[in-house]
């Protein structure tokens, strides 16, 4: 069964850092990163980063130069590296991935179980 787990949340202070981690697990022939999204308590699930066609990130324009995408394939893992952290980036975090299960099956989106983001002092 093709997982993606999420791990990494916790309780920061403002201005502090956290390293989100996504890991792929199970057994699937081929896994494309889409990106992580984060919804706060009584707000729609909105875009953090997502990695374009071209292979590139977008992020959204209120963690521009305080969140960082990157991806290690040989794990099957991605990142999103959070610095100068804001009550406001307080969330739950989901990684997205579309994974081919098998050469012949279509792919699908998955997405991770979420993990909770808590900025406060």
């Amino acid at each position: 069964q093709v997982q993606l787990v999420e791990s990494g949340g916790g309780l920061v202070q403002p201005g502090g850092s956290l390293r989100l981690s996504c890991t792929a697990s199970g057994t699937f022939f081929s896994i494309v990163p889409k990106g992580w999204y984060r919804q706060a308590p009584g707000k729609q699930r909105e875009l953090v980063a997502v990695v374009t066609n071209g292979g590139s990130t977008d992020y959204t324009d209120s963690v521009k130069g305080r969140f960082t995408f990157s991806r290690d394939n040989a794990k099957n893992t991605t990142y999103l590296e959070m610095n100068s952290l804001k009550p406001e980036d307080t969330a739950v975090y989901y990684c997205n991935a579309r994974i081919r299960p098998t050469r012949i099956s279509m792919p699908y989106d998955y997405w991770g179980q979420g993990t909770q983001v808590t900025v406060s002092s």
